[in-house]
């Protein structure tokens, strides 16, 4: 099976971090997940509807769309907060990325545990600005919040594509594809994990910086 392999690049001030990347973690998890699956029998079954709320950020000119579940989202935020603890205290100038992969398992025999395979990752690579004065960050604030307009266009674009998804399993092997310890809402399987590095180059922080100086020098 390949995986398919998506990355996205943003570029904002620390205090955006949380709200940036919530949005482009729901924003993703928000279609590849399902309502729950009631069985009735081997074979046949109906899904649950899944309820969506708006999230208004507060340091970013932005409103995103997220499934409306408190489990999901303080599973999302919590590996959120500890990427960004982890950026904070790394020392390498504010860089690095963290990744969504979904998986479904495969059954091996015993005494050898299930094997994960992934079919889709996002990988998000930050980068923290450090800005002079307060007009350079209300011109960041909106700035960032059109970027992530245009990541959350594509990243829809990107999913509607008709590519590789897990099959609709049976009732016996529905936990080797979806995610059902939530009560409300069943995800695929996904892990999220992160990295601090300081070689994910350039680009756009100093994209971010040229876009904050054209705009300052309208």
């Amino acid at each position: 099976m390949n995986c398919r392999s998506e990355v996205l690049e943003v570029s904002l001030e620390g205090r955006q971090v949380d709200e940036a990347l919530l949005s482009l973690l729901h924003t993703i998890l928000l279609h590849r997940s399902t309502g729950k699956f009631h069985y009735k029998k081997e074979g046949t079954y109906s899904i649950g509807t899944v309820g969506t709320q708006d999230t208004d950020c507060d340091f970013i000119d932005f409103t995103f769309v997220r499934v409306s579940s408190d489990e999901l989202d303080r599973v999302i935020r919590k590996a959120v907060t500890e990427f960004k603890d982890a950026l904070g205290n790394s020392g390498s100038d504010g860089m690095g990325q963290i990744s969504l992969e979904f998986y479904q398992k495969k059954k091996s025999r015993w005494p050898f545990s299930d094997e994960c395979i992934p079919w889709e990752v996002w990988t998000i690579k930050v980068n923290v600005v450090n800005l002079a004065n307060e007009q350079e960050r209300q011109i960041c604030r909106e700035k960032v919040g059109e970027k992530l307009g245009e990541k959350v266009i594509n990243i829809v674009e990107v999913i509607n594509r008709h590519e590789y998804l897990p099959k609709m399993p049976t009732q016996s092997e529905v936990d080797n594809v979806f995610d059902t310890s939530l009560k409300d809402v069943q995800p695929y399987l996904y892990k999220i994990t992160y990295q601090i590095t300081d070689s994910l180059g350039t680009s756009v922080s100093t994209t971010m910086r040229r876009l904050i100086k054209d705009t300052l020098a309208l």
